[in-house]
């Protein structure tokens, strides 16, 4: 009969497109999980994920998250048997490790080890490519089940949050893709098999809304300032901008909340309720945009600041300190 004809079609294309579903996630799995690591202690507390971005021969470099590294430090120093920091490898091999460094603000750490043979290096994709309903995939070891691996979509982009050592972390991608403790510092991937972000979050009590810290042009600055000197060198303007998009000019814009005392922002003549709409020459839309103009670079550099205060733009001479 014809009904049973249309549902015995329509059972074939679900079947075709779950099949082309399972081979995109099996694909990034096979290419990815090598290189994804799980760091704990050698008594085995403490716990997060890594992944594998780069090896010189001997030594290699894994990234994950800076409260990870930092969670694994306080555990260590509760009591003198936890033992080393480690590695774990999908395949069981587990090696001691170091952290290089790490940087709160962005959420990311580095950590160095001696594997026993050549480990496989992740490839770094960008951020800026996603869209929002595109499939990605996240592997970790969550409640300390080895080398889970999770599937989902960018459920959105540039979200702002606030991570678990309670800084806010700008322009993060959210994501449906199961993220528990312990995936922390494992990689969120295209279909490709591309790094995309470093997971780091969820919201306690939330099913189906994670976070992780997207892989860019800041995120490469940042994990090779800690691989090459162990710290993030950034600039400090002296404003607490508000959370909430700003709505006071139609190009967007950081708003001011808070001007503390004694910073350069307040010698400037900055106030709370200004709109930061440019600094040093380049537009600020957003509070991630001013983030990435406060680099190294501003340190102590005698710079144009401009702020819409009650609908009229103003410039100000502002020169930037370096970030304690």
């Amino acid at each position: 009969m014809e009904i049973f004809e249309n549902l015995s079609a329509s059972s074939r294309l679900e079947n075709a497109e779950l099949d082309a579903y399972s081979r995109a996630v099996r694909g990034v799995t096979e290419m990815l999980e090598p290189a994804v690591i799980s760091l704990g202690l050698q008594d085995g507390r403490g716990g997060g994920s890594g992944v594998v971005l780069g090896t010189d021969g001997t030594t290699a470099t894994a990234v994950t998250n800076s409260h990870v590294v930092r969670g694994l430090g306080r555990a260590g120093g509760q009591r003198d048997d936890a033992g080393e920091m480690r590695v774990t490898f999908s395949d069981g091999r587990s090696v001691p490790a170091e952290v290089l460094g790490d940087d709160p603000p962005s959420d990311l750490g580095v950590v160095r080890f001696t594997p026993e043979e050549e480990p496989t290096v992740a490839a770094l994709g960008e951020a800026e490519n996603l869209v929002v309903g595109q499939l990605v995939v996240a592997i970790g070891s969550p409640l300390g089940f080895q080398s889970t691996v999770t599937a989902g979509v960018v459920s959105a982009l540039g979200r702002s949050i606030r991570g678990q050592e309670g800084r806010p972390i700008e322009n993060v991608i959210q994501t449906d893709a199961a993220i528990n403790p312990g995936n922390s510092g494992g990689p969120l991937a295209d279909t490709s098999g591309r790094v995309v972000g470093i997971n780091t979050a969820i919201i306690g009590g939330a099913q189906g809304i994670g976070f992780a810290v997207p892989v860019s042009g800041a995120f490469r600055r940042v994990v090779f300032s800690l691989v090459t000197e162990g710290r993030v060198r950034r600039a400090r303007l002296g404003v607490v901008v508000a959370t909430q998009p700003a709505r006071g000019g139609v190009g967007g814009g950081a708003g001011v909340r808070e001007v503390p005392a004694d910073g350069p922002a307040l010698r400037a003549g900055v106030r709370p309720g200004d709109l930061i709409v440019g600094l040093g020459g380049q537009p600020v839309r957003s509070n991630s945009d001013l983030l990435a103009l406060l680099d190294e670079s501003a340190i102590n550099r005698d710079m144009e600041l401009k702020v819409l205060r009650r609908g009229k733009e103003q410039t100000l001479k502002v020169r930037p300190r370096e970030q304690e």
